[in-house]
C-alpha cells in the first residue's frame, strides 16, 4: 500500500501536499471557531464561497473581458469575507442573533449557487463538484499559497497567542485588559474568510468544512483546556489527512471524502470512549 501511494507520488505530488496544508491550516483556525461555539459559521462561510463561484463562473461566461484565471478565487475569498462580517455584526440583538444571521447566510448561498448556474451545464457541474469536494486538479500554486497560509497562521499564533486565547475564551478579560476586542475579532473574521475562501476553490466545501471543525473537535474531546488544542488538532488533521491519501490511492477513492470519513470515524470513537469511561467510572 505505501509503495503504491509513493509510485503515485509523481503524479499526485500537488494533491497530497494541497490536502496537508489545507488540513494544517484550517485545523489551527478550527479552534478558535470551535472554542467559540461558532461551528456552523464554517459551513456558511463555505457556501457564501460557493455562491462567488458560481457568479464568477457566470460573469465570466457572459463577459469575455472577465475570464482570467484568479477570478474564481478572488470571488470565493470575497463573499466569504463577507459572510464572516455579515454574521460577525451585531446588529439588533432583540430581533435578531449570530445563529439567525449564519443560517439566513448559509440557507441564501445555497440556493443562490445552484439557481445562478442551473442553465450552465458546465457551471452546474462545477459547483456540485466543489459541493461534493474533490482535491484533483491541485496545483503548484494552490502548494505554495496554502504553505504560506499555513506559515502566516503559525506564526501570528505564536506572536499574539495569549491575545487569541482570550479571544477565543474571555473576551470580557480582553476588553479589560486592554484589548480591542473588536479589531481582534474583524482579523480572526478577515483571516477565516480568506483561507475558507481559497479552501473552497482548492477543495471544495465538504473537505474544507471538514477540516475546519472536525479536527478541533477530536482535539477538544482529548484536551481538558485550550492551550494543547493548536498542537494536538493540526496534529491530527495532517496525520488523519495523510493516512487518507494513502487510502484513497490504495482504494481508487476521493481523497478528500476518504479524509473527511477518518476523521468522522475518529471523533465518533472518542466519542464512545468518553461514554464509556463516563459510564464505567460510576
Amino acid at each position: 500500500m505505501i509503495g503504491q501511494f509513493l509510485a503515485s507520488w509523481p503524479l499526485f505530488a500537488q494533491v497530497y501536499l494541497t490536502a496537508w496544508l489545507i488540513a494544517l491550516v484550517l485545523s489551527l483556525v478550527g479552534v478558535l471557531v470551535v472554542a467559540r461555539d461558532q461551528i456552523f459559521l464554517g459551513a456558511a462561510m463555505s457556501q457564501s464561497a460557493t455562491l462567488g463561484i458560481a457568479l464568477a463562473l457566470i460573469g465570466s461566461s457572459a463577459l469575455p473581458w472577465l475570464r482570467f484565471d484568479s477570478l474564481p478565487a478572488i470571488l470565493a475569498v470575497g463573499f466569504s469575507v463577507l459572510a464572516a462580517v455579515l454574521t460577525a455584526w451585531q446588529g439588533d440583538q432583540r430581533h435578531d442573533s449570530h445563529e439567525a444571521r449564519t443560517g439566513w447566510v448559509f440557507l441564501a448561498s445555497s440556493s443562490g449557487a445552484i439557481l445562478i448556474v442551473a442553465h450552465s451545464p458546465h457551471g452546474l457541474a462545477e459547483i456540485q463538484r466543489l459541493l461534493s469536494s474533490s482535491l484533483i486538479g491541485a496545483t503548484t500554486t494552490d502548494v505554495w499559497m496554502f504553505g504560506v497560509c499555513a506559515l502566516g497562521t503559525i506564526v501570528a499564533l505564536t506572536v499574539w497567542h495569549p491575545q487569541v486565547l482570550l479571544l477565543a475564551l474571555d473576551p470580557a478579560m480582553g476588553l479589560a485588559a486592554g484589548m480591542r476586542m473588536p479589531r481582534w475579532h474583524t482579523a480572526l473574521m478577515l483571516w477565516l474568510g480568506l483561507v475558507v475562501g481559497l479552501s473552497i476553490r482548492a477543495s471544495g466545501m465538504l473537505y474544507t468544512f471538514g477540516c475546519l471543525v472536525l479536527p478541533a473537535l477530536i482535539a477538544k474531546n482529548l484536551c481538558r483546556e485550550v492551550r494543547p488544542l493548536f498542537i494536538v488538532a493540526p496534529c491530527i488533521a495532517v496525520s488523519l489527512a495523510g493516512i487518507g491519501c494513502v487510502l484513497a490511492d490504495a482504494t481508487d477513492s476521493p481523497p478528500a471524502q476518504m479524509t473527511v470519513a477518518l476523521f468522522s470515524l475518529a471523533l465518533a470513537l472518542v466519542w464512545l470512549i468518553r461514554w464509556w469511561r463516563v459510564h464505567t467510572s460510576r
